[in-house]
């Protein structure tokens, strides 16, 4: 069993990052548990532009800032899938794929992960054309057609950035309006690369091992069209991933950690931050909040 840490985190996203920036300056020995990549789901935005004080910064640069300035403090990073949580505030047991860790207290920072359309044959084209990030695998379809689902800030993101490099996009959505931004929407419009297709939901996914292309159906007339795409961005929300941790501590009916703007699940010690949290509003400013509201939380029972 390995050290004993003040506070266990799990999830690097900024919600994480920021409690592990703020425990780190509190003076505690702080772990945090990261299973895939740093930043979570902004590091796959191609431009961040409403956090305040930083006109414009990429996803992918803004984790990187957020990681190098928990790392400076002394912030111990564990690249981890975390199994298990066991024991009680001040003696807590965090088990990963890895091995066995101590806490005196917790804080479940783990997100929400993309929701899937739910289409026949999407688990067998994953990777073979359908992808849930655009800035991960947008390179890959340069100069190729595409087609990205979805309503709202996050859909018309990816269909911008993708429009950079892209032959043409397709901007596919279930109902006439989107949920975006209308600064968002104006983007859109203002894009010739950029083809709207709405009330329209993605019905198959054709192609032989890779996707070739999508049927559409009018959810209003029932009319049906074929499109022929190279690749299918899904952005259409995310579900919390918090249900590995069901047992610990209390959800809420559609799987968020229920927990007040306190940050405090229902098990003393153990805290909760950012997407995974119930909460009515959802943004990189939240979470960041989320985070520091925890671990100062944390840092007075240690």
């Amino acid at each position: 069993m390995s050290d004993f840490y003040d506070v266990a985190i799990v999830g690097g996203g900024p919600a994480g990052l920021t409690a592990g920036i703020y425990g780190a300056r509190a003076g505690k020995r702080v772990l945090l548990f990261e299973r895939e990549a740093i930043g979570g789901q902004i590091s796959r935005a191609s431009l961040v532009e409403n956090y305040p004080g930083i006109k414009e910064i990429s996803g992918v640069d803004y984790s990187a800032a957020l990681f190098e300035q928990a790392e400076g403090l002394g912030v111990t990073f564990a690249f981890e899938s975390v199994t298990a949580i066991s024991g009680s505030v001040g003696n807590f047991t965090v088990t990963s794929d890895c091995g066995e860790y101590r806490a005196k207290t917790v804080i479940l920072a783990v997100g929400a992960a993309a929701r899937k359309l739910g289409v026949e044959r999407e688990e067998e084209l994953t990777g073979r054309g359908v992808s849930y990030c655009a800035v991960c695998d947008g390179a890959f379809f340069r100069g190729k057609t595409v087609a990205v689902v979805g309503g709202g800030n996050s859909a018309l993101d990816d269909a911008l950035y993708l429009s950079a490099m892209a032959e043409k996009v397709y901007l596919i959505h279930r109902r006439d309006a989107f949920r975006a931004e209308s600064a968002m929407v104006d983007k859109i419009k203002a894009e010739p690369k950029i083809v709207v297709k709405t009330p329209r939901v993605v019905s198959a996914l054709l192609g032989d091992g890779q996707l070739s292309g999508l049927s559409l159906r009018d959810p209003v007339t029932g009319a049906e069209e074929t499109l022929s795409v190279d690749g299918l961005f899904v952005a259409i929300g995310h579900s919390p991933a918090a249900g590995a941790f069901a047992s610990l501590v209390g959800l809420d009916d559609a799987g968020y950690i229920d927990a007040k703007e306190d940050c405090k699940t229902n098990v003393p010690g153990i805290f909760t931050a950012g997407d995974c949290r119930v909460k009515n509003v959802r943004q990189l400013t939240t979470a960041c909040g989320d985070g520091a509201v925890a671990a100062l939380a944390a840092s007075e029972l240690c």
